[in-house]
């Protein structure tokens, strides 16, 4: 056998290996990305509310002044205003916070059908209150399907048309209808540190009664918040209510986990229904 064909038929090997190298190298890589995710995935921490029916729509957007909001749009037939009593994200529904609170006492009105969410009706911190001031309540009458902003100090204070039939929100009012009034209005209602930079979190309903459960994780000005607010949520008429805010500003969602400074929350706004 003469040395050039024995040179040929190593050249022929080396052309049928470098081949082979070329198919299985890239099949190797794509089995190791495709283990290395499933791997990532599955080491995912799983949330209690994951797998819930999702009874919302999400909307998340940034407003010209840098705000961030991440907003969950929701009828209002399928709020169910609950106890908590931890930061949310170990509550096993999608929602976001409720209002203010100290210790494990409520001090916002939270009722749902003439009952108070977190202990007896008409005991302190209850849910029963807005504690120390009338403050801007949101109330859906079940029977008329109306929302509206009422300045209350107490479930007693509500005018709804059925009492078996209704829900109600503490928080302060953003007056989104009336530029002149908000501030004044706020600093009567005692709206904490309206001032300073916050994360914040509201409640917003549109003529057709659409409403809005918000939460940004930008540090902002109550002001900032309500312009964000004004510019970046759909809908007419716009109308709602601050919430507690900064490290009680927590939403669970199925596309965003905003955790706040991860502190118990005594109330939540939770999304029911199917």
């Amino acid at each position: 056998m003469s040395a050039q064909t024995e040179d040929s038929r190593r050249l022929g090997k080396l052309w049928v290996h470098k081949q082979w190298l070329l198919v299985i190298i890239p099949l190797l890589a794509l089995v190791i990305w495709v283990s290395a995710s499933f791997l990532a995935k599955e080491s995912q921490p799983k949330e209690v509310f994951d797998g819930l029916p999702l009874s919302y729509s999400y909307l998340e957007k940034e407003s010209p002044g840098k705000i961030r909001l991440h907003m969950m749009s929701v009828s209002p037939e399928n709020i169910i205003l609950r106890a908590a009593g931890s930061p949310l994200r170990q509550v096993a529904a999608y929602g976001i916070n409720g209002g203010f609170f100290y210790g494990k006492d409520l001090l916002s009105i939270a009722i749902m059908n003439d009952i108070p969410v977190s202990g007896d009706k008409k005991a302190y911190g209850s849910g029963w209150f807005n504690a120390k001031y009338p403050r801007g309540t949101l109330v859906w009458d079940g029977e008329t399907r109306k929302l509206s902003v009422q300045v209350a100090s107490s479930g007693d204070d509500l005018e709804v048309s059925d009492r078996t039939q209704y829900w109600a929100q503490g928080g302060i009012s953003m007056n989104l209808q009336d530029q002149g009034l908000w501030q004044s209005s706020a600093m009567q209602e005692h709206l904490p540190y309206a001032d300073e930079l916050r994360m914040r979190s509201g409640l917003v309903y549109d003529n057709t009664s659409k409403l809005w459960l918000i939460v940004t994780p930008s540090r902002c000005t109550a002001g900032e918040f309500r312009t964000a607010i004004l510019e970046s949520v759909p809908g007419e008429d716009p109308e709602g209510i601050f919430l507690d805010g900064d490290g009680s500003s927590q939403m669970n969602a199925s596309e965003a986990v905003l955790v706040g400074d991860k502190r118990m929350v005594v109330q939540m706004i939770a999304v029911g229904g199917d």
